[in-house]
C-alpha cells in the first residue's frame, strides 16, 4: 500500500490553466447571477452566485481557478478584479504558486499571501 501521494495522480497533477495573454483579453466575461457548469462544480445541489457580490464572486474566482479551462478563465474571471482580491483568494498551494509565477513571468504586481 503506498502512504504518500503521488505526483503523477490527483489533483495536483492537473496542469493549471492560465490564458498566455490573460492580462490584455478582451473576451466578453459572465456577470449577473449564474450557476456554473457542471463541468467546474459538480457537487449539488447547484448553487446560484450573484457576480455583483463581492462574496459570490470570489467564490467563482476560487472554483474557476482550480477546477477550470482557459476558457472558463477568459469568460468568468476579470484580470483587473483578480489583482485587486489576490490575497482574499484561498486556493490551493499549487494553484497559487502557478498563477503568481504567471504574474512574475508578466511583471504584475500582485500583494503576497
Amino acid at each position: 500500500m503506498v502512504s504518500s501521494r503521488s505526483s503523477k495522480v490527483g489533483p495536483t497533477s492537473r496542469p493549471v490553466a492560465i490564458p498566455y495573454d490573460f492580462d490584455s483579453a478582451n473576451d466578453v466575461k459572465a456577470s449577473g447571477i449564474l450557476v456554473l457548469p457542471n463541468r467546474l462544480r459538480w457537487s449539488e445541489p447547484d448553487l446560484t452566485f450573484d457576480l455583483n457580490s463581492t462574496a459570490d464572486r470570489l467564490r467563482v474566482y476560487e472554483i474557476v481557478l482550480v477546477e477550470g479551462a482557459e476558457s472558463d478563465v477568459r469568460h468568468f474571471v476579470r484580470f483587473d478584479e483578480l489583482v485587486l482580491v489576490w490575497k482574499e483568494i484561498h486556493l490551493p498551494a499549487h494553484v497559487r504558486k502557478a498563477w503568481q509565477d504567471w504574474f512574475a513571468d508578466h511583471q504584475i504586481s500582485v500583494p503576497t499571501c
